[in-house]
């Protein structure tokens, strides 16, 4: 035996033994021996044998009290590598979100050295300097070569190539001709360091209160969370830029979490115009040498800001000082595969750990950070109105039971006629559908016959741009058919319920002169195309604006007046106990992109149930009448923040073999009072990716330690086999 788990514990003889962490979906330690020499600590990263390969891994303890029997049967620790330590708070920070999301240890630690692998010297550049005479043979190429580099200074090989509109064999030619050398480019110099002092705003007077307690709360550098509870365009980037500021003239590293990173362009140029300089960028678009650059970068302490998506709350910074969670509400800071954890949630705990302070930021506040806040657990810092004396959009419902659009139209004439005077205004519209894709169903006229995904329970959605029927699920996708598959009808298929593919079709039509574009997800090739389409909008390029919750994550449109929202009610109608939540934070947060610079914003809402409470307390812009109402009724059934809930769902390729383990495990869940244990029952998408699935609901008391619970019951219980999984999330935010 190679190694042995950290419960199995190794020789008592002056050979030192370590137990290291490796990032693979394991929980245990394993016990490897220190070579003579080798100076190891906890937190140190080292190479380790781990069956017939070579691992990273990290050294989480000193094994203190080894087991004799074992000292031959382990292996050397390989070698130390050259990197900082990860500190003992990002190990406690480990050690806390795995017991807490029931995750292997290893695989959380993964999340930590995510790039590791691919961190080492960085590859030399090439350059070229011109030291001798010209060729016999000049050609016309080489002489272009020859007038670019006849400073004779280095230049980088492939620059040099493209300046002078030549391929690198020319260059090649030139050097072995010795009319130019090949050199070594230095490295180039770090970036600057963003400078707190560089592009102060002028704050208004009810700005300045918060941009006070945001550096006292910097300043103060100790665990402590705050609200920063601002409406929709009132500044509250530029508020906690300050806390940035701050953090940053004490040397601390500073980490923005944002839900959608690779979209926010704006965002980061509008903090190199506070700071002078962009901040360091993590997410998944970036490629392997820029991470692993990255990476580094933060682990020494050159990367004063970090700005990223939520993966970049677990990477191990040299001295972080401040923690902001801008866009706080937002559901893409819950992960859903591998570890199931919330990145708000547990960036509250980093900073307890860390004992450093954090702002979560929003418009639209969560209800549990509501409550929080209602609880003076979080300090609340307010910003009630729009930054340079704007409006808050007005906000009217269009009842569709009395205005409908025309047959076979998604537009009601009311809403038709506001976007025709806004464009003769030469104001920008915005039509919100949170539906991607040209229509939600396709079926036959024929025979009705409707158009499924072959191994999910959803229908596909029709993408007239791509000519295709896709599945949003699995990703499943077929050319769109020209002849019923079940009744061989020729141009029987219609399409049935709006996407905003259809919108814009039916936009064109409505207004032919006006320009349209479409913002959604399914649509993005790269960061740079999406970019560059904001952009344009904000450069007034675009007329009517189609969109889905992409257009609502922060965007600032300076020439948008009109947000129509086509189907206010379609968040909630879907049992989801969160929908009421969801909905009032979307329609807020993309009726919020109107009027943020000139004139009057006013939202529409095309709506079937104007007296639904979500409705009455956006047609009222009375937050709290909507607060007041989500949090009784949380209260009153004991969900969230009030209560805790676990989802189990159990997956497997046939729909028996499912709802027998799910049967099996509700049966030996442990008796206590405080606990209610529903299911198992159908999940409302019973069937994707070809696997049968069966949700299992537990739902106990705020105080009750559910994770423990959970652990203790799944200790007892039979572990799923063969093509059976078994997936636990503490703390669900998705109830499909």
């Amino acid at each position: 035996m190679d190694h042995s788990p950290r419960n199995s514990t190794v020789s008592a003889s002056a050979t030192r033994m370590v137990d290291v962490l490796v990032p693979v979906a394991l929980d245990q330690t394993y016990s490897y021996k220190v070579p003579r020499g080798m100076e190891l600590k906890a937190g140190d990263l080292v190479g380790v044998p781990l069956g017939p390969r070579e691992v990273l891994a990290v050294v989480w303890a000193e094994n203190a009290n080894p087991d004799p029997r074992l000292h031959n049967r382990l292996k050397d620790v390989s070698e130390k590598l050259d990197l900082p330590p990860l500190k003992g708070e990002l190990r406690s920070v480990v050690d806390w979100v795995a017991n807490y999301t029931l995750s292997p240890r290893g695989m959380v630690l993964r999340m930590c050295l995510r790039m590791g692998e691919n961190l080492g010297p960085e590859r030399v550049r090439a350059g070229v300097r011109l030291v001798g005479d010209p060729p016999k043979r000049l050609t016309p190429a080489r002489r272009r070569v020859i007038e670019v580099l006849s400073d004779r200074l280095l230049h980088g090989k492939s620059e040099a190539a493209k300046e002078a509109g030549v391929s690198s064999g020319v260059i090649d030619g030139l050097v072995d001709e010795g009319t130019l050398t090949v050199e070594p480019l230095p490295p180039p110099p770090p970036p600057p360091a963003p400078d707190p002092a560089y592009g102060r705003p002028d704050f208004s007077p009810l700005q300045r209160a918060a941009v006070d307690a945001m550096r006292a709360l910097a300043a103060n550098g100790t665990f402590h969370v705050a609200l920063l509870d601002g409406v929709t365009g009132s500044g509250k980037t530029e508020v906690y830029f300050e806390a940035v500021a701050e953090a940053i003239r004490r040397g601390k590293q500073c980490l923005i979490l944002m839900p959608e990173i690779a979209l926010t362009g704006q965002f980061l140029d509008r903090f190199a115009q506070r700071f002078g300089v962009r901040p360091l960028e993590w997410h998944s678009e970036l490629t392997p040498r820029t991470r692993a650059r990255n990476w580094a970068a933060i682990s020494e302490g050159s990367a004063p800001v970090v700005v990223g998506a939520r993966s970049a709350l677990f990477l191990p910074y040299a001295d972080l000082g401040l923690i902001v969670v801008d866009e706080e509400h937002d559901q893409a800071y819950k992960q859903d595969d591998g570890v199931h954890y919330h990145a708000r949630d547990m960036a509250v705990v980093r900073a307890h750990i860390a004992k450093i302070p954090i702002v979560l930021a929003s418009a639209t506040p969560s209800v549990e950070s509501e409550v929080n806040a209602r609880k003076a657990r979080y300090q609340r810092i307010a910003l009630p109105s729009r930054f340079g004396g704007q409006h808050m959009p007005h906000i009217e419902a269009i009842d569709l039971r009395r205005e409908p659009p025309a047959r076979g139209r998604f537009i009601s004439p009311r809403l038709a006629g506001e976007i025709k005077t806004a464009i003769e205004r030469r104001e920008q519209a915005l039509l919100f559908l949170n539906r991607r894709g040209y229509a939600p169903l396709t079926l036959c006229r024929a025979c009705g016959h409707r158009f499924a995904c072959t191994i999910c329970d959803a229908w596909l959605v029709d993408h007239r741009f791509r000519q295709r029927l896709v599945c949003h699920h699995c990703g499943f996708s077929m050319p769109r058919p020209h002849l019923c598959p079940n009744c061989s009808a020729e141009e029987a298929l219609v399409a049935v319920g709006p996407g905003v593919e259809r919108l814009q079709e039916e936009a064109g039509a409505l207004f032919p002169e006006a320009r349209t574009m479409v913002l959604s997800s399914d649509l993005i090739t790269s960061i740079e195309t999406m970019r560059s389409e904001l952009a344009e909008i904000a450069e007034g390029r675009v007329d009517i604006i189609i969109g889905t919750q992409l257009v609502a994550k922060g965007h600032n449109f300076p020439r948008l007046n009109l947000v129509g929202v086509v189907d206010a009610d379609l968040g909630l109608s879907n049992g989801d106990p969160r929908a009421a939540e969801r909905t009032w934070q979307l329609l807020n947060q993309v009726i919020g992109r109107a009027g943020r610079e000139q004139g009057r914003g006013v939202g529409y809402l095309q709506t079937h149930q104007p007296d639904h409470p979500v409705m009455k307390a956006l047609i009222a812009c009375d937050r709290e009448a909507f607060y007041d109402s989500e949090i009784e009724l949380r209260e009153r059934t004991l969900y969230p923040p009030f209560g805790r809930l676990a989802s189990l769902i159990i997956s497997a390729g046939d729909r028996p073999s499912a709802e027998g383990f799910g049967r099996r495990l509700v049966a030996l869940a442990p008796r206590d009072e405080r606990v209610v244990v529903l299911g198992p029952a159908e999940a409302p998408l019973a069937v994707i990716k070809g696997r049968y699935r069966f949700r299992i609901l537990v739902k106990s008391a705020r105080g009750f330690d559910l994770s423990d619970y959970l652990r203790n019951w799944l200790a007892v219980s039979p572990k799923p086999n063969g093509n059976l999984k078994l997936e636990v999330d503490v703390d669900p935010q998705s109830f499909l």
